[in-house]
C-alpha cells in the first residue's frame, strides 16, 4: 500500500492528480471490449475525505492512525482549497483537477441564469445531471478507459453525469455510518476480479458538522478528533482483514478546514441594505447576492466600505488568483467575511 496524507501550499488539484492520473492510464480497452493493462496490473485506489479536518487536527491530540500514515507513506504538508472552501466545490475540484469557476458546482447553494434554476446541496436539485456536467469526474474517466469505480457518499457520486454513475454506489444518507460506508468498499474492492472496483472515494461529514456546532478551538473537539482517528484505523483493519492491504493505495484528504469565530465579528447585512433589493444566492463566510435589475451598484456601494469584517467585491474584481471569475452561476456581488476570532 502507498498511503497518502494531504493537508493544509501547492495545489491540492496538482498533488491529487499526480498520483490519480496513473491509476486512468493504465487502463485500455482490448479489441473485445474487455479491460486489459500491459505490463503492470491495474492499481487500484481509495480516496478518503474527512470533510472539515483542518490541517493541524493531527497534532492536537494524539492521532496514532494519522501518524502510522505518515510514518509508513507520504504526507503533503500544504494543501491549498479552490476557492470558495465549501464542502461541494472542493469535493468536485478533488475529482476533476479544476478550479470551481471550470467545474461549474461553484458553491453549495447556486443560482444559473441560463437555465434559470436554483441548486442546493439540501434539496433533489443535486441530482439534476445539468449542473454536473461542465467536467468529467475521475469515476467517469476511469469506467471510459475500462476501468470499475465505486462511490460511498462523495458528493456528486449518486448523480448520473455524462450517462454514467459510478459501477457501484450509495445513494446519499447522512444517516449511514462511517462504518457501513467501509463494509460497502470493502465488498466492491473484494469482488471477483472483473467485478471488482479499481478506484473508490469515500466521504465522512465529520469533523465539519462538529466544527460548526462547537467552534474548532472548544475542547469539546479533542474527542470528535479522536473518534476520526479510529474511524481511520477501522479502515485501515478492514483493509487488512480483507487482504487489500498490500494491494489498495490510500489518499486521505480534506476539502476545507475552519477557523474560530467571535460573536462581536458578526454581521447583519439587512442593517446596510434592504432585501428588496437582492436575492440572496449562497450562504456566510461568502456570500453570493443577485441585485435586482438596476441595483447592483447601489447595493455595492452601500456594503463596499460599511463594515471592517467583511470585503465586498463587484464580480469583474473578484482576485483572478481567486479563479472565481468565468462562470455565469458566480454572482454580480459577493461578500467574504474576513478570517478571525476574539
Amino acid at each position: 500500500m502507498l498511503s497518502c496524507l494531504l493537508r493544509g501550499g501547492c495545489s491540492p488539484l496538482l498533488c491529487l492528480w499526480a498520483l490519480l492520473l496513473p491509476l486512468v492510464s493504465l487502463h485500455s480497452v482490448n479489441q473485445h471490449g474487455r479491460r486489459s493493462h500491459s505490463a503492470k496490473e491495474r492499481p487500484k485506489l481509495l480516496l478518503v475525505s474527512f470533510d472539515g479536518f483542518r490541517w493541524d487536527y493531527i497534532d492536537r491530540v494524539p492521532t496514532l492512525n494519522f501518524h502510522n500514515i505518515i510514518d509508513n507513506g507520504v504526507m503533503v504538508e500544504h494543501v491549498e482549497n479552490v476557492y470558495i472552501t465549501k464542502t461541494y466545490p472542493n469535493h468536485y475540484s478533488l475529482v476533476t483537477g479544476l478550479y470551481a469557476e471550470t467545474h461549474g458546482i461553484v458553491a453549495n447553494e447556486m443560482y444559473d441564469p441560463v437555465l434559470n434554476r436554483s441548486f442546493s446541496m439540501e434539496t433533489d436539485s443535486v441530482y439534476e445531471s445539468r449542473w454536473w456536467e461542465a467536467a468529467v469526474p475521475l469515476w467517469v474517466s476511469i469506467q471510459k478507459a475500462g476501468g470499475r469505480s465505486g462511490a460511498a457518499m462523495w458528493p456528486g457520486s449518486d448523480v448520473k453525469i455524462h450517462g454514467m454513475f459510478p459501477n457501484r454506489y450509495l445513494l446519499y444518507n447522512a444517516s449511514v455510518s462511517f462504518e457501513t460506508r467501509v463494509e460497502r468498499l470493502i465488498e466492491w474492492f473484494s469482488a471477483p476480479k472483473e467485478a471488482a472496483v479499481d478506484f473508490g472515494v469515500l466521504y465522512w461529514e465529520e469533523p465539519d458538522e462538529s466544527g460548526h456546532k462547537l467552534g474548532p478551538e472548544s475542547t469539546l473537539m479533542d474527542a470528535v478528533i479522536a473518534g476520526i482517528d479510529e474511524k481511520l484505523g477501522f479502515l485501515m483493519n478492514e483493509l487488512k482483514k480483507a487482504g487489500l492491504y498490500e494491494k489498495v493505495n490510500l489518499i486521505v484528504t480534506s476539502d476545507h478546514g475552519m477557523t474560530q469565530l467571535s460573536s462581536d465579528k458578526i454581521i447583519e447585512l439587512d442593517e446596510y441594505v434592504s432585501r428588496d433589493l437582492y436575492t440572496w444566492v449562497d450562504k456566510s463566510p461568502v456570500v453570493a447576492l443577485l441585485p435586482k435589475e438596476g441595483k447592483l451598484d447601489e447595493i455595492y456601494d452601500k456594503l463596499v466600505d460599511v463594515n471592517p469584517n467583511m470585503v465586498v467585491y463587484k464580480k469583474e474584481d473578484i482576485p483572478e488568483h481567486f479563479h472565481y471569475q468565468h462562470n455565469v452561476r458566480i454572482m454580480p456581488i459577493l461578500i467574504a467575511a474576513k478570517e478571525g476570532g476574539p
